[in-house]
């Protein structure tokens, strides 16, 4: 591998504005890339369902006949605040943004280490499996980009997904249901001098029922979080409406959907004690899944960092990425540590030296012959 070429691509890609649903520039440098190195490659109209300005991207390069293909992925947006990113070499080899902005190392990084990976195997006539790479709009978003996706075209049943932050070895085998809810109390406006009595104070109701739920980590496998409350007009008008947004996380599907109806439930019957009424909508955006620890998928993985002299590290997340909505298509995979730490901050950095890991590690799946 070239190290200056991997942090010049890197550079040069996180110096692209690319807020969710305007991944354009992006995906016309990653194209440019893999059909310079013999991609053939295809763009989805995902974009244009969405609103945005450009689709998923797909690419295969044919490799050794026998060898079964492999799908490497990685999104191609980043969360705000995302314009004007630069990335900062600093002497002791980490990266960072100037602090106004994300570096979008989630998941720059990712496509980084994919593209020097693979222009390092075909500048030097290496062999390697039949690669399958695919890069994703609006991950953020919900992983709305990969959610869409028309998964049939792909050839390989197993695959890595470069989006998790920490320390490069690490892997996740297991990640949850992610479901987003909203509820509204109606109750009955009026002022708070004169008819305060025959009024039904929704923000009262609201509070109260969450007093009766458990915020934060339920157990071990699930959360719930109250995000966002919204109501009230002016301080001398009682509220008649008050809307709450939430989201709720679980390893267990079928306990994700059973604490969104356990949390309605519990708001509903505090509106209807004091005369309210209740409008409430959920929607599962991804599903759980658990790649099992004796998969090939992972073996493979240790594998290669056994022969890196990195330390695999297998582990669950309460986080989503692109790969829930890809096993759910019956391909298994993993999803790997990828140069990124502290994500969704403006204190998001990486490190020279966790990008050539990855890279390696990348460049080593390629070419494993397992």
């Amino acid at each position: 591998m070239n190290t200056e070429r991997l942090l010049q691509t890197f550079s040069e890609l996180v110096s692209i504005d690319n807020p969710s649903l305007s991944e354009r520039l992006v995906c016309d440098y990653i194209t440019s890339h893999l059909k310079k190195i013999g991609f053939t490659t295809y763009e989805d109209n995902v974009g244009e369902e969405l609103g945005g300005n450009c689709g998923n991207l797909y690419g295969f390069l044919q490799g050794d006949e026998p060898l079964k293909p492999l799908m490497f992925s990685a999104h191609m947006d980043a969360v705000e605040p995302s314009l004007g990113k630069q990335a900062i070499f600093h002497e002791d080899g980490s990266i960072t943004s100037d602090g106004t902005t994300v570096l979008g190392a989630d998941a720059l990084a990712g496509i980084s280490a994919i593209l020097e990976a693979i222009t390092t195997i075909k500048e030097n006539n290496l062999s390697h499996r039949p690669i399958e790479v695919l890069f994703f709009v609006a991950e953020e978003i919900y992983g709305l980009g990969s959610k869409i996706f028309d998964y049939s075209i792909l050839k390989s049943k197993e695959s890595y997904t470069l989006d998790l932050s920490g320390k490069v070895g690490s892997a996740a085998y297991k990640a949850p249901t992610l479901i987003s809810f909203n509820i509204t109390i109606k109750g009955k406006s009026g002022h708070t001098g004169f008819t305060c009595d025959e009024s039904i104070h929704t923000i009262a109701i609201v509070s109260e029922a969450i007093t009766k739920l458990k915020m934060g980590r339920v157990d071990k496998d699930s959360t719930i979080n109250i995000g966002l409350i919204q109501g009230g007009l002016a301080p001398n008008i009682v509220p008649d409406s008050c809307e709450i947004k939430g989201e709720i996380r679980s390893h267990t599907h079928s306990k994700a959907i059973d604490l969104v109806n356990e949390t309605i439930d519990v708001f509903s019957k505090t509106a209807k004690k004091y005369g309210a009424t209740l409008i409430s909508k959920d929607k599962i955006h991804i599903k759980a899944y658990e790649t099992p620890l004796n998969h090939s998928v992972v073996k493979r993985f240790q594998n290669v960092c056994a022969e890196l002299n990195i330390s695999p590290a297998l582990h669950s997340t309460l986080g989503g990425s692109d790969n829930n909505n890809i096993e759910e298509h019956g391909i298994n995979g993993l999803v790997l540590a990828t140069a990124m730490n502290n994500t969704h901050s403006c204190e998001e950095y990486s490190s020279v030296s966790e990008l050539e890991n990855i890279t390696k590690i990348v460049i080593n799946l390629m070419r494993s012959r397992d």
